[in-house]
C-alpha cells in the first residue's frame, strides 16, 4: 500500500518477475503474473518488514501466504532477510576481490567420455539476492506454527490448572506431531540445520525422546548427493591441486559411507602410486570426503535464520551461537582439517591411549579446500554397535533389544539413580520381564540373559569412560580436542579400538585458558571444594554475573561442566528450563568464548551417555587430567586460584 507498495511492485516487477522466478510459496498467491504486488501483500506484516529494514536498506515483499505465522514473527523474519542480504552482499564481494586478485582459469577440465556435471556448474552460487531471502521465508513458513503451538501450550499450562499426568501426555502428543515435520524441514534446507539437527539428537538426557528418534539419521545419514555430482568435484580438485586425471588416483570410487551438514564421504581405492605418496601408510582403501556446493553460503545465511529463532524460542542461547558460530565457519576448508588430524594424531600417539583409540590419516598431498581424502577405519558408529550386540544376546530380536535400551533410557529421563540397590533391583526385575518378553524362559535363562544384558552395559561404560579420558587428556594437557564430538563421529573398530573420526571443528586452547579450565573442573571434580571455590575459579576463567552470587555461579560451572542432575532434583524438564531458572535469580553478563566448547562437548558426552544408557558427570572424569595440568604449572595445591587476580 502507498509508497511501500509501489516500491515492491517496482522490485517484483523488475526482478522476479522479469526473470521468471516466482517462487513456490508466492505462486498459489500470483495465478497471474501482472498482478499487483499490493494487493498480496498483508499490511501488519510489511510494516513490521519495513521497520527492521535499516536505513538504505531495501524493503522486502512478504506474500499473503508466506504471512500465514502471523504478523508476531514478522519482525524477526525481517531481521534474518536484511542480516542475510548483507551476508549474501559480503560473499559476492569476497568472491570477486578473489577472483580479481587470483585471475585464474576455474574450468573443469573432465575428459569427453564424462557425461557429469562439472563441478563448476555444480558449485556456482547463485547471484540472486533473493536466495536467502525465499530461504528464509521456507523455513518460517515450517516452524512459526510449530514455535507458536509450543508457546500456546506453555502459556496455557501457566493459565490453566492442568493435572501433571495431562500435561507430559500433552506434551507427548505435541513433540510426537512436530518431530516428523522438524525433521522434514531440516532434510529440505540441510546447511546448518542439519548440524543443529545432530547436536539435538545427541542430546538423549534432554531433548524429547521423539525428537532424539527422529533427528538421529541425521548423524551420517543425510540424503546424499549423486555419485557423479561429487565425482566431478573431485575431479576438479585433483585437476587444480595435483594436476592428475581422476583415474590415475583411483581404481574405484563407489560406496557412500555417510553424508551430514557440510559433505559427504565416499569409499575408495587408491592405485598404488597414490597408496604410498608422501609417506602416507594407511592403506588403499580411503575415505573420500567431499564439500556439498554452496556450503559455506548457506552456513552463513542460516545462522542469521537461527539467531531469530533463538530470541523468539530459546532466549540466552546467544552465547553459544556466538561461539558455535565462529568455530563452524573454520570447517570450510578440508586442508585445516587434514591438519587437525596430523596434530591430533601426533598428540595420542604420545599419550597413554595410543593403543586404545585410532585417528585417521590424512592423505595430504591430495587434500584441498572442498576435498580430503583420509585412512579409512573399518567398523560401525559406537551406538549402532552396542545396539547389534544387544539384539545378538537376544537372539537377533532388534525390537526388544530397541525397547531394552529405552528402558534404561527413560530411567535416565526420569533422572532416576540406578546405582542405588532400590532402583538398581527394581530396574534389573523390569529388564528380566523385558527380556523374556514373548519367551519361554526358565528363571536360570531369564538370569542368564539379564547378567548378559548387564556385562554389555559395563562395556559400553567403560569405553565411555576411555572416550571421556582421552577427550579430558586432550582438552587440559594437549589443548587441542575434538568440539563436535557426536555419536557419529565415535566408531568401534573391527580390531576392537575405538575410532574417532571429524576434526573439523578442532579447538585450541591457550595456555591460560587451558588452566583456567582445568582450574573449574579441579574444583567441580573435588568433594571438598565449596560454591566460593568454584565460583571462584569460575571468575578467574573470564565469568561474570549480575549479582556476583557465588551459589549461582557455582551451579552454572556445574551446569556448563559436570551434570544436568541439580535442575532435574528441582523438577526442571530441560537444562534450557534450569539456565532460565539461574538466570532468574542472577544471570550471566560475561561468558569466555573459550569456555563455551568445552561446556558443549561436556553436553555432547552427556547425551551420549544417555544413549549408552549411563547418567554422566564429566568433571568427576575430566578432575584428573585437569589436576594433572595443573601439577606441571605447580598450581595443584589451590586449582581454583590460577595466578590471576581474583575478582572481588
Amino acid at each position: 500500500h502507498g509508497l511501500v507498495g509501489r516500491y515492491c511492485r517496482r522490485v517484483v516487477r523488475d526482478t522476479i518477475l522479469g526473470q521468471q522466478q516466482l517462487c513456490s510459496a508466492c505462486r498459489p498467491c500470483c495465478p497471474r503474473r501482472s498482478i499487483g504486488i499490493g494487493q498480496l501483500l498483508q499490511s501488519g506484516a510489511i510494516r513490521s518488514l519495513a521497520a527492521a529494514a535499516a536505513p538504505g536498506k531495501h524493503y522486502m515483499y512478504y506474500c499473503r501466504c508466506c504471512c500465514a505465522i502471523g504478523c508476531g514473527v514478522a519482525g524477526a523474519v525481517a531481521a534474518t532477510f536484511v542480516s542475510a542480504s548483507d551476508a549474501h552482499a559480503a560473499t559476492a564481494t569476497a568472491k570477486a576481490t578473489s577472483t580479481n586478485n587470483n585471475n585464474e582459469d576455474t574450468s573443469v577440465h573432465v575428459p569427453t567420455r564424462t557425461k557429469a556435471t562439472t563441478a563448476s556448474q555444480i558449485s556456482r552460487l547463485s547471484t540472486s539476492p533473493f536466495e536467502p531471502t525465499l530461504r528464509a521465508i521456507k523455513f518460517w513458513r515450517r516452524v512459526g506454527p510449530v514455535v507458536a503451538h509450543y508457546k500456546f501450550t506453555q502459556a496455557w499450562f501457566k493459565l490453566t490448572n492442568v493435572d501433571p499426568a495431562v500435561r507430559s501426555a500433552t506434551w507427548d502428543r505435541l513433540h510426537a506431531t512436530h518431530a516428523p515435520a522438524s525433521l522434514d524441514v531440516i532434510l529440505e534446507l540441510r546447511g546448518l540445520f542439519v548440524k543443529i539437527g545432530q547436536v539435538m539428537s545427541s542430546r538423549a538426557d534432554f531433548v524429547p525422546r521423539q525428537y532424539v528418534d527422529c533427528f538421529r539419521t541425521l548423524q551420517d545419514a543425510v540424503p546424499p548427493w549423486e555419485t557423479e555430482r561429487v565425482e566431478a568435484i573431485v575431479r576438479e580438485s585433483l585437476r587444480d591441486t595435483q594436476d592428475v586425471d581422476f583415474e590415475d588416483v583411483f581404481e574405484s570410487f563407489g560406496d557412500v559411507l555417510g553424508s551430514a551438514s557440510i559433505g559427504q564421504v565416499h569409499k575408495a581405492t587408491l592405485t598404488p602410486k597414490f597408496a604410498s605418496i608422501g609417506g602416507y601408510k594407511g592403506g588403499k582403501t580411503v575415505a573420500v570426503k567431499v564439500m556439498h556446493p554452496d556450503a559455506e553460503f548457506r552456513f552463513r545465511n542460516d545462522f542469521k535464520i537461527f539467531r531469530a529463532l533463538c530470541k523468539v524460542a530459546l532466549p540466552g542461547w546467544d552465547p553459544i551461537l556466538r561461539e558455535l558460530e565462529q568455530q563452524m565457519m573454520t570447517e570450510f576448508d578440508y586442508k585445516n582439517e587434514a591438519h587437525n588430524l596430523e596434530v591430533i594424531r601426533n598428540n595420542i600417539a604420545k599419550s597413554p591411549y595410543a593403543n586404545k583409540v585410532r585417528i585417521p590419516q590424512p592423505v595430504k598431498e591430495l587434500c584441498s579446500t572442498n576435498l580430503l581424502v583420509m585412512e579409512y577405519l573399518s567398523g560401525k558408529k559406537l551406538a549402532v554397535a552396542i545396539e547389534d550386540r544387544l539384539a545378538s544376546i537376544l537372539g537377533g530380536d532388534v525390537t526388544l533389544a530397541r525397547k531394552v535400551l529405552k528402558a534404561k533410557q527413560q530411567a535416565l529421563f526420569e533422572a532416576k539413580d540406578i546405582t542405588s540397590n532400590k532402583e538398581r533391583k527394581g530396574f534389573l526385575s523390569e529388564l528380566g520381564n523385558m527380556v523374556a518378553e514373548g519367551n519361554d524362559m526358565s528363571i536360570l535363562q531369564k538370569g542368564t540373559k539379564t547378567f548378559q544384558v548387564m556385562s554389555m552395559t559395563k562395556d559400553a561404560r567403560n569405553k565411555l569412560s576411555l572416550l571421556l579420558d582421552v577427550t579430558g587428556h586432550q582438552i587440559f594437557q594437549d589443548g587441542v580436542y575434538n568440539g563436535d564430538a557426536h555419536p557419529g563421529n565415535i566408531l568401534e573398530l573391527d580390531c576392537g579400538r575405538l575410532g574417532l573420526i571429524d576434526y573439523g571443528q578442532t579447538r585450541r586452547l591457550n595456555k591460560k585458558d587451558r588452566l583456567a579450565q582445568s582450574g573449574v573442573v579441579a574444583a567441580l571434580g573435588s568433594s571438598s571444594s565449596t560454591p566460593n571455590e568454584v565460583a571462584n575459579a569460575m571468575r578467574n576463567f573470564g565469568f561474570r554475573s549480575r549479582d556476583n552470587n557465588d551459589d549461582i555461579i557455582a551451579k552454572n560451572a556445574a551446569l556448563y561442566f559436570d551434570s544436568d542432575a541439580a535442575g532435574k532434583a528441582m523438577g526442571c524438564a530441560t537444562p534450557q528450563t534450569y539456565l532460565q531458572y539461574l538466570n532468574s535469580i542472577d544471570p550471566m553478563i560475561e561468558v569466555p568464548d573459550a569456555a563455551v566448547f568445552v561446556a558443549r562437548t561436556s553436553f555432547l558426552f552427556r547425551g551420549l551417555g544417555a544413549l549408552l544408557q549411563q547418567q554422566l558427570h564429566t568433571s568427576k572424569r575430566w578432575k584428573k587430567h585437569a589436576n594433572i595440568a595443573l601439577e606441571e604449572e605447580g598450581k595443584a595445591v589451590t586449582p581454583y586460584r590460577l595466578g590471576l587476580s581474583a575478582a572481588k
